[in-house]
């Protein structure tokens, strides 16, 4: 019978001491939330989920690295840990911005406040773990052996991030042609980003008919030229004849308009770092 071993460098690391801060501190969130039942609502739950989902992938992580069983899973280890802690990263910050600013009120002198500001100073905290391992999981330049890791494939996680964001803020456009456009663009690359997400942690790559390198430049332009368009043509639609409501409430049209704004113009930077980045891999190598 096979016994599984244990490596206490999965915990005793600098990567691995960043997992566990962000368990403990993701747990403290979540569990003094609870505590305040403010978890109703939509965006009450997208914490709550936040939360709770980094706590159980990063434990999972912890344990399959610690018994050493992850080289038995049907996929690229270190491609997955360097999306994950991305996404963590990314998913905890949003979380630490909306949770304050949805049910923290002024003057804050309730025990139910001080736990509410004791959750969200712990969500900061976690947020910070997460950035520090994806500091220390990122790959030094000249090394691809796990793209995800790489300034290009952490771009990947966060373009596909940003246009969840901004599909979350599409509950109701109209229907003229330009602002369809737009819709198509955010969903035409995130579709394509996440395939390449997928099929990177999947081990998929080595049956594409072209080089990964290559196709990552092809794809980038052809993303950037499609997200200029969209960063003109949205605000051009959205706003032209119509001016901001007084008053505008949470979920007014006009703020979340100008969110898919400043979002599209985020995901316009990211491709065009990505561009830049991807171009160096492919066409400047590092002398030998």
């Amino acid at each position: 019978m096979a016994v599984a071993t244990v490596n206490l460098r999965a915990v005793t690391s600098w990567v691995g001491i960043a997992r566990l801060f962000a368990i403990v501190l993701s747990c403290v969130a979540f569990s003094l939330v609870a505590s305040t039942r403010d978890f109703m609502g939509p965006y009450g739950t997208w914490c709550m989920f936040t939360w709770c989902f980094c706590f159980a992938v990063t434990l999972l992580v912890l344990v399959l690295e610690l018994l050493e069983l992850y080289p038995k899973l049907p996929l690229s280890w270190d491609d997955f840990t360097s999306a994950f802690s991305m996404l963590a990263a990314l998913m905890v910050f949003t979380t630490s911005v909306v949770f304050p600013s949805t049910f923290i009120s002024s003057p804050c002198s309730s025990s139910k406040c001080a736990r509410q500001a004791v959750a969200t100073t712990a969500s900061c905290l976690c947020f910070l773990a997460y950035a520090l391992e994806v500091g220390l999981t990122r790959a030094k330049p000249g090394d691809i052996s796990s793209f995800l890791s790489t300034v290009p494939g952490l771009l990947k996680v966060f373009e596909a991030y940003v246009a969840c964001l901004t599909f979350s803020l599409l509950d109701n456009y109209s229907s003229e042609a330009g602002l369809q456009w737009c819709v198509a663009v955010y969903s035409i690359c995130f579709i394509v980003t996440f395939l390449i997400i997928i099929f990177t942690i999947g081990r998929c790559l080595a049956y594409m008919p072209c080089p990964l390198e290559k196709m990552l430049v092809g794809y980038n332009a052809l993303a950037l030229v499609m997200y200029i368009t969209a960063t003109v043509l949205w605000p051009l639609y959205s706003f032209r004849g119509r001016s901001r409501p007084d008053p505008c409430g949470r979920n007014c049209w006009w703020d979340k308009y100008l969110g898919v704004t400043f979002l599209t113009i985020f995901n316009l930077v990211a491709y065009l770092v990505d561009l830049i980045y991807s171009t160096r891999m492919v066409f400047i190598r590092a002398p030998p």
